[in-house]
């Protein structure tokens, strides 16, 4: 991937903002922290309904607070901790400054010694345990920060909770091409007057003059009795469909995976492969009822084909599927 010019450090030098962030390693990012609330019955409550969480341990005059809840109790809100450090603040600032100006956040992992108890105030140090190399990612060039927070309650060590974040200058978005074009149909002298029907939204099927045969695709003969004279009919639209696959690979440019293709059997008799439209792809199945719609595409190729490409896909009919 494309790695800015205001990234980090330029590919084959030394990373020397990475070495300046080393040094703030085991240095303080909050000191003597206390959670804005003691545990608490209410709390508890919320956050079981919330999560779905039954077990009794988290109800009764007995209950303990669930393990997975250690971080709601040192949460600041919104108006933050008194207790965060200035270190803290100039780590960033370092990597703002050098265009690590984004921020996600990464995973994070948390060690329980002891359940807390409504009643209990907690109180938390947080320090800056380790920054990462520089590092590239599709999101772009950056460094991974991990702090760890130490949680009490007086003197005893009740929980740790480690959180990673990624700080990073954004990578450059490729500029957006055109979509391309639709693949356009191949029209020939013995199909033009398929794809003739199709624009005046016809669904012309041939008909041998002879045997009376009807046929499709177009051929220049009859595949019954040979004969080359035929005209045509007008097919009602009506089908079902008699099989479908769903296209995931390979990928075209100008369509948008996954869709499904079904061979349609029009009440005619004739079979024609186009999309199945008007259900997920997930939901087609083997003798849906469906209907022809005659769909324009316009495709976004300025002025290519004057109005557009028009094509027959298959409505599933409504209240099937």
């Amino acid at each position: 991937m494309s790695v800015p010019d205001e990234s980090p450090s330029a590919s084959g030098t030394p990373d020397e903002l990475g070495a300046r962030l080393t040094a703030y390693e085991g240095q303080a990012a909050a000191l003597a922290c206390s959670g804005k609330d003691p545990v608490n019955v209410a709390m508890i409550r919320h956050w079981c309904e919330a999560m779905g969480d039954t077990n009794p341990a988290y109800e009764g005059p007995e209950a303990v607070a669930p393990p997975t809840m250690l971080q709601a109790w040192t949460m600041g809100g919104l108006s933050g901790h008194e207790g965060r450090t200035e270190t803290f603040d100039d780590l960033f600032a370092q990597l703002d400054e050098a265009g690590c100006t984004s921020i996600v956040a990464t995973d994070c992992e948390q060690e329980y010694l002891r359940p807390l108890r409504p009643g209990d105030e907690v109180t938390f140090d947080t320090v800056i345990e380790t920054v990462s190399e520089r590092k590239t990612t599709k999101l772009g060039t950056g460094y991974f920060i991990t702090t760890r927070t130490d949680i009490r309650v007086g003197a005893d060590l009740v929980g740790t909770h480690r959180f990673r974040v990624l700080k990073y200058a954004p990578a450059r978005r490729k500029e957006r091409t055109p979509r391309p074009r639709r693949p356009r149909p191949v029209v020939n002298r013995d199909n033009a007057g398929f794809w003739e029907g199709v624009s005046r939204q016809q669904l012309l099927i041939q008909r041998c003059a002879d045997c009376g045969t009807l046929r499709h695709p177009w051929l220049p003969g009859c595949n019954a009795c040979g004969c080359l004279d035929w005209d045509t009919v007008e097919a009602s639209g009506e089908g079902t469909v008699h099989s479908y696959v769903v296209m995931h690979h390979p990928p075209f440019p100008a369509f948008d995976p996954p869709y499904a293709v079904g061979l349609i059997e029009l009440a005619e008799g004739v079979r024609m492969v186009s999309n199945v439209v008007g259900v997920p792809y997930d939901k087609v199945r083997i003798g849906l009822p469906v209907r022809v719609e005659f769909r324009r595409y316009e495709d976004g190729a300025e002025g290519a084909d004057g109005d557009g490409l028009v094509l027959p896909v298959f409505r599933v009919t409504e209240g099937e599927g």
